[in-house]
């Protein structure tokens, strides 16, 4: 890679998926029971292997819900969690919430083909991190597939931006996803952070999988008025009031939040219906701001390609937002 990495306490370690690889799937079933973050409902979640080409199927058992793709085309809300739904105007019964850290989990074990089943509304919350999920995906076991995965490269830069905020993407020379984000809080617990990392297995299990999700304390009683966050407490998000953590056991990571945002990112993109080449950059971006990046980025043939194209003169150079 031409031009360095900044130092954020990850190692920036090869990709280990290339063109040509295969897809792969789960090995066998596998069931878990959690609460759902905005609903506060108890949820059961069923991971199961799916055919070849089928990519990531959300189904819910509770409801008449046809199958539910999930693709950047079927969001249809990005407050705090990445919705999806066949119908933007469709209630609870129509759409599944907090998709980012399954698809996250999903993304950083490689799992191309699965079907999602839900007995509710959103995916249980967990820890609010992707561990759990990584462990429902190892306790069930990965299989490659004899078709081989489809590669999403990126032939020129596409951004979106939101005042000081922006996403974009933008082409490399080496394979695979290089997510590269910045934050600004003005709470003192958070601040400027700053971390960046290519998507390859053990880089995203040892030092992404485990950030969790987090909220300010005086949002709290502004997301319980409009019904979201009931499921919430401090086992399953970072609460931080001004330079407080309130979590009785802390941060696991010095950048815990910068990592988790990084963490959504990588669950968002993979809404791609593809494993996307290419360097993602933002910042004090979030869903609302991934998902228009890949409309936009699918909006115009010219942006990508699933061969790759010429690369550029240069590696584009990671410099601080």
């Amino acid at each position: 890679m031409d031009g360095m990495l900044p130092q954020t306490g990850a190692p920036f370690m090869p990709q280990s998926r290339h063109a040509g690889q295969m897809q792969h799937t789960l090995r066998q079933p596998i069931s878990s029971v959690g609460t759902g973050l905005h609903t506060g409902a108890r949820i059961t979640l069923r991971l199961s292997p799916a055919p070849e080409n089928t990519g990531i199927v959300f189904r819910r058992d509770d409801s008449d819900l046809p199958p539910l793709p999930a693709r950047y085309d079927t969001v249809v809300d990005t407050r705090l969690s990445t919705v999806l739904a066949h119908d933007p105007q469709a209630g609870a019964a129509g759409r599944i919430a907090t998709v980012e850290h399954l698809m996250a989990a999903l993304a950083g074990c490689g799992i191309d083909n699965v079907f999602i089943d839900v007995s509710g509304p959103e995916i249980p919350v967990f820890d609010g991190s992707a561990a759990e999920f990584v462990f429902l995906i190892e306790c069930a076991g990965i299989t490659a597939q004899a078709a081989a995965r489809r590669e999403i490269y990126i032939n020129r830069t596409v951004r979106v931006e939101d005042g000081d905020a922006y996403a974009e993407l933008s082409p490399t020379l080496e394979p695979g996803l290089l997510i590269d984000i910045s934050i600004d809080f003005p709470a003192a617990a958070i601040g400027q952070q700053r971390y960046a990392a290519r998507l390859e297995s053990s880089c995203f299990h040892q030092h992404l999988s485990t950030a969790r999700t987090f909220v300010l304390q005086p949002e709290i009683e502004h997301l319980h008025s409009i019904g979201l966050a009931q499921g919430g407490s401090l086992d399953n998000a970072i609460v931080v009031n001004g330079d407080q953590v309130l979590n009785p056991t802390g941060l696991r990571h010095p950048e815990e939040f910068v990592r988790h945002k990084v963490l959504d990112a990588i669950g968002d993109l993979h809404l791609a219906g593809g494993a996307i080449n290419g360097c993602f950059r933002g910042h004090k971006s979030g869903h609302t701001l991934n998902n228009r990046l890949l409309r936009k980025l699918f909006s115009d043939q010219a942006n990508w390609s699933t061969t790759p194209s010429t690369p550029p003169a240069r590696q584009p150079q990671i410099k601080a937002a």
